[in-house]
């Protein structure tokens, strides 16, 4: 891991990181309390398609886990997306994106699913490439003096957060809870459902009602499947991007009843 950039304001320290993992620089941040020393709990973040590791809903919970509890946390640009593409390219994912929410609006049934089927393939081969990169991410982090491996790692993901999330929390033992959301499966089975069904670690999910990219059956499928004992679904009226602002309020409570502050907090 290779630090470029370290501020701090308010109490929070932010680096930005590169990563080079199977030949792909991955470009990360890392948030921490300013002057922190020992081990804390961490915070893993994956952001949503078209987006990247410093979006406004990252930073925000971000800087509270920091702030109020002493948590470290850090969040990656996934394949394709922030620093590791042109501003042309990501206009024209950003354009690809619109154009499915229209039509899944005009359609009424509000995109199926997940996609068509070329769609679902690349998503799995990048998904394959974001697993690694976290689980390359996570060692790194580990091994500095003011996270390391003591305390419990958490991941938080919604949308392209999930589809990604989901291998990464079936593979890595590391992670001890997780809220996710945004996301569905059909009624087939298939790979990444499998994955859902195996992971057993407290959830919290989330979806939209009105949702222009995700019907609602699928998202509840998608709840269902996850093996998870402890598991709490959350349905509010409203947009794919328009989770309402107080669940902030519930990923911060989900997190502390689950894992709890940093020591000395």
């Amino acid at each position: 891991m290779k630090i470029l950039e370290e501020v701090s304001e308010e109490g929070v320290t932010e680096r930005r990181f590169d990563l080079e993992v199977d030949g792909q620089r991955v470009p990360g941040i890392v948030w921490t309390p300013t002057g922190a020393s020992g081990p804390r709990p961490l915070l893993l973040q994956g952001h949503g398609g078209i987006q990247h590791k410093r979006v406004e809903n990252i930073l925000s919970l971000a800087r509270r886990m920091v702030r109020r509890h002493g948590w470290a946390v850090a969040a990656i640009d996934a394949p394709g997306h922030g620093d590791r593409v042109s501003k042309e390219e990501a206009e024209r994912a950003r354009e690809r994106v619109m154009k499915a929410v229209r039509e899944g609006g005009a359609r009424g049934a509000r995109g199926g699913a997940r996609g068509g089927r070329d769609q679902r393939r690349d998503m799995a081969k990048a998904a394959g490439m974001a697993v690694a990169e976290w689980k390359a991410t996570l060692d790194a982090l580990q091994g500095m003096d003011e996270i390391g491996s003591e305390h419990p790692v958490a991941y938080w993901g919604v949308s392209m957060g999930t589809r990604y999330g989901v291998p990464l929390i079936a593979s890595e033992p590391r992670i001890k809870c997780a809220v996710l959301g945004l996301f569905g499966i059909g009624p087939d089975p298939d790979e990444f459902s499998e994955l859902a069904g195996s992971i057993q670690v407290p959830l919290l999910f989330l979806f939209q009602l009105n949702d222009e990219l995700m019907t609602p059956p699928a998202g509840l499928k998608l709840f269902e499947t996850f093996g998870s004992k402890v598991k709490t679904m959350h349905i509010n009226p409203g947009s794919h991007v328009g989770v309402p602002a107080f669940e902030r309020d519930e990923y911060e409570a989900f997190y502390l009843r689950h894992v709890g502050d940093a020591p000395g907090k």
